[in-house]
């Protein structure tokens, strides 16, 4: 067991944790519209000074490695990062789906049974970044980008009840009809829920190299233009035009 600090920012979920020997401590986090890059911050340093009030060492950092948002992966590894350079301490990588899978684990206990676990996270549009989990959180499917339409995980349902859960599955009700999909709501990944998972990989020393780490994106990011930017510069053409 460890004092451990977790990192979750993969969606627009901004949350920290500080756990010793597998429980919380300290906790903080912010659901909706969080602007990780003014609140991680804020809730790592007063994670970090309650750690020294309570003359608490941190021994590892767990961030939530994606997929998920870019930018928000981008300031949570940036902040895991830096905090396991200041302190000389390794980092831990989860999936981000495994989190959330290993959260519904946490809520339900043996009501999951014999069910396969599908963390969704929103892509826009009718796309999710969706994996397959088991009972023990072994993958059955890994994570990817997946377009929903009505054939969408029939090949599993057809074999066995599915829990869809996380705020990707919100788009999937209306279109996954069959009687073996059960929806649970209000299931998002959060720092709280990584504890488990980053006490194991801690005792089998399950780090990963603070240097070369990059977030598990799932799809390149594509950068588009605001479309005030892009009306500017058609209007400047059209005054070029008329001069």
């Amino acid at each position: 067991m460890a004092c451990l600090l977790a990192i979750e920012t993969a969606t627009t979920v901004c949350s920290v944790n500080l756990s010793v020997d597998g429980k919380t401590v300290f906790n903080r986090i912010q659901l909706e519209n969080a602007g990780h890059s003014a609140l991680l911050g804020v809730f790592v340093s007063e994670a970090v000074s309650y750690a020294r009030m309570n003359q608490l060492k941190i021994e590892a950092v767990a961030i939530s490695a994606g997929p998920g948002s870019y930018t928000g992966l981008r300031i949570g590894v940036s902040e895991a990062k830096g905090l396991c350079y200041g302190f000389t301490i390794p980092l831990i990588a989860l999936p981000t789906l495994k989190i959330m899978a290993s959260s519904i684990l946490q809520q339900l206990g043996s009501g999951s049974a014999r069910s396969i676990l599908c963390p969704m996270i929103d892509a826009r549009r009718m796309e999710v970044y969706a994996a397959l989990y088991d009972e023990n959180l072994n993958e059955i499917r890994p994570a990817q980008a997946d377009i929903m339409d009505a054939n969408s995980y029939q090949d599993f349902l057809g074999q066995q009840q599915i829990l869809f859960f996380g705020n990707g599955s919100e788009k999937c009700k209306s279109v996954i009809q069959s009687p073996r999909a059960v929806f649970i709501d209000t299931v998002y990944p959060a720092a709280e829920a990584m504890i488990p998972l980053a006490e194991q990989a801690f005792a089998n020393q399950d780090f990963v190299d603070v240097a070369y780490f990059e977030p598990f994106y799932l799809k390149e990011f594509q950068a588009t233009t605001p479309k005030n930017k892009v009306l500017g510069i058609f209007n400047a053409k059209s005054i070029q035009t008329t001069i």
